[in-house]
C-alpha cells in the first residue's frame, strides 16, 4: 500500500492512467475498455482505483445513477476481494456505494437482504479473530485493566461495568492482578451490558470459573440490553463499592440516534452538499490517493489529521449521546476508560466519509497486508464480516441507521469535558507495558504516542485507535 502514498510530485499524470479516465467518456453505449483495465499494473491499477471510486461517490452523491453504474461495473473489473491491498478496499466501498443506490429503492433493498442472517457463532468469531490478528484491543485490555488495578487501590467492594461484555480475557487478566493484591483481592462484581442473552451467559461461565479458581469473591450480573435502551436502574449501583467503567468501541454508536429528529428540527441541515464536481480535481496532476485526499481539491475538504474534524460536536452531539453520558457521570465512577475508533466517520456529507473512510481502511487492510498471507481464511473473514460491514455502515446508510459514527480523540475529551467528567492521564507504568506488549508483536508498523494523558496507537503514522481514562468531576 505504500506505494499509492506517494511524495507529492513524484508521479506524473502524463504517465498515469487517471489522464485516460479523467477524459474518458461515461456513456455505457461506446463500450468499456475492460481488457486493457485488467492488464494495468498493480500501481496503476490502485491508482485508478482510487479515481474511479471517488468518481463513482460523486455521481452516487449527485443522485447520477447511471454514471454510477459505468462506473461500478468499472471498478468490478478491477477489484477483488482477495486480491492486493487497494483491490480489496475497492471491491468493500464498491459494494458499500452499489448497497447506497440500492437503499433508494427500499423494497428492493430489503428484498434482496430478507434472508440474510448472521449466526451468532460467526458474530463472535469474527470478533475473536480481530483481537488475534490486531494489538489494538489488547492494548486496551492492559491500559483498561492497569487504571482500574490502581484506582481500586485499597478499596474491599469494586463494581465493575462492562458497556460491551463480550471478551471474558480482559476481565480474566484483572481477575489474576487482583489475586496478587499485597492486601487480598477485593469483593469483585461485574456488571455486563451485551445485547446477546447467550454472549452474556458465556461470560458469567468463563470468569466464574476463573474467579474461583483464585478463590476471589466475584459476581457476574447480565444486563441484556442494547446501549441505546438501557436502564440504568439495573446496573445495580449500591453505595459503599467503588465503581469503574469500560467503554471499548460503544459510545460512538450512540451518536445517530437523534439525527433524524435533529434533521426534522433544521430542514435545511439535511440538504447537504453531496453533488460534489469531482472532475476538476481529476484532471489536475494528482494521481496518488494521497495526493487526491491530502490538497484540498475535493470540495474544498482534506482528510482530518489529529485535531482537524468536519464534524462539530454542536451539530453531531445528539442528546441520547449526551443524556447517556450524563447518566454515567452520576453514577460517580472512580474511573471510566473509554476506547474509540480514532477517525472521523462522521462528516454530514457522503464524500466526506468516503475520503476519511479510504485513509482508515487503508491503513487497516495495510496492517493485515504486511502481517497475514492474502490466502487467509481468516484475514477475509475480518475484512468481509467486520471491516466490509463497517464500511458498508459509514457509506450506505443515514440517520440512526448509520452507527458506525467514529470521531477523534479530540471531539470525545470536548463531548466528557461538557458532561462533567475530568481526564485521568493514564499512568506510566501502563503505559510501559502497552509498549512492551506492542514491541512483542514483532511488526514495526504499530506505534503508540501519548497526547494529554490518553494515548493513541497507530499504524506508521496513521492513528487508529484512542484510549482515554477519566473520572466524575463533582
Amino acid at each position: 500500500m505504500g506505494s499509492m502514498f506517494q511524495e507529492e510530485g513524484s508521479s506524473s499524470v502524463t504517465s498515469s492512467p487517471l489522464q485516460f479516465f479523467s477524459m474518458m467518456s461515461l456513456s455505457p453505449s461506446i463500450g468499456s475498455p475492460y481488457t486493457w483495465l485488467r492488464e494495468l499494473k498493480s500501481e496503476e491499477r490502485g491508482l485508478a482505483l482510487i479515481h474511479l471510486l471517488l468518481t463513482c461517490a460523486n455521481h452516487v452523491a449527485a443522485g447520477s445513477l447511471e454514471n454510477a453504474n459505468v462506473m461500478l461495473d468499472q471498478i468490478s473489473q478491477l477489484a477483488s476481494p482477495d486480491g492486493d491491498t487497494m483491490q480489496r478496499i475497492a471491491a468493500y466501498f464498491n459494494e458499500a456505494l452499489a448497497d447506497r443506490i440500492l437503499k433508494t429503492w427500499p423494497g428492493l433493498h430489503r428484498a434482496l437482504n430478507s434472508t440474510r442472517i448472521v449466526m451468532l457463532s460467526e458474530e463472535i468469531l469474527v470478533q475473536k479473530l480481530f483481537i488475534e490478528l490486531f494489538p489494538f484491543l489488547k492494548v486496551s485490555y492492559i491500559l483498561t485493566n492497569q487504571a482500574i488495578v490502581e484506582a481500586m487501590e485499597g478499596e474491599k467492594m469494586v463494581h465493575i461495568i462492562d458497556l460491551n461484555a463480550a471478551e471474558p480475557a480482559q476481565w480474566i487478566a484483572l481477575l489474576q492482578v487482583f489475586s496478587a493484591r499485597p492486601e487480598g483481592p477485593p469483593h469483585l462484581r461485574i456488571t455486563g451490558v451485551h445485547h446477546q442473552k447467550e454472549i452474556l451467559e458465556q461470560m458469567a461461565h468463563k470468569l466464574t470459573e476463573e474467579a474461583e479458581k483464585l478463590d476471589i469473591p466475584f459476581q457476574f450480573h447480565p444486563v441484556v440490553s442494547r446501549l441505546e435502551s438501557l436502564d440504568f436502574d439495573k446496573l445495580r449501583v449500591k453505595t459503599g463499592e467503588a465503581l469503574a467503567i469500560s467503554s471499548i468501541l460503544q459510545l460512538h454508536s450512540l451518536l445517530g440516534l437523534d439525527d433524524e429528529a435533529l434533521r426534522r428540527r433544521s430542514p435545511l441541515l439535511s440538504k447537504n452538499s453531496n453533488g460534489i464536481q469531482l472532475q476538476k480535481a481529476l484532471l489536475m496532476n494528482q494521481s496518488t490517493l494521497g495526493d487526491l485526499l491530502e490538497k484540498d481539491t475535493v470540495n474544498g475538504y482534506s482528510p482530518s489529521p489529529d485535531s482537524a474534524s468536519s464534524s462539530p460536536v454542536s451539530l453531531t452531539a445528539s442528546m441520547t449521546a449526551e443524556s447517556f453520558l450524563n447518566a454515567l457521570w452520576g453514577l460517580s465512577p472512580k474511573v471510566m476508560v473509554v476506547t474509540e475508533q480514532d477517525s472521523n466517520h462522521n462528516g454530514s456529507t457522503l464524500m466526506e466519509r468516503v475520503l476519511e473512510a479510504l485513509y482508515s481502511y487503508a491503513a487497516l487492510f495495510d496492517c493485515l497486508e504486511s502481517t497475514v498471507s492474502r490466502t487467509s481464511v481468516e484475514r477475509l473473514k475480518v475484512e468481509k464480516m467486520l471491516f466490509g460491514e463497517e464500511i458498508k455502515n459509514i457509506i450506505a446508510c443515514e440517520g440512526a441507521e448509520r452507527r458506525e459514527r467514529h470521531e477523534k480523540l479530540d471531539k470525545w475529551i470536548q463531548r466528557l469535558d461538557l458532561s462533567g467528567f475530568g481526564n485521568v492521564s493514564l499512568s506510566y507504568y501502563g503505559m510501559l507495558q502497552a509498549r512492551r506488549f506492542l514491541q512483542s508483536c514483532g511488526c514495526e508498523g504499530y506505534k503508540m504516542r501519548e497526547e494529554n494523558g490518553c494515548v493513541v496507537i497507530c499504524w506508521q503514522d496513521r492513528p487508529l485507535f484512542s484510549i482515554s481514562a477519566w473520572r466524575s468531576r463533582k
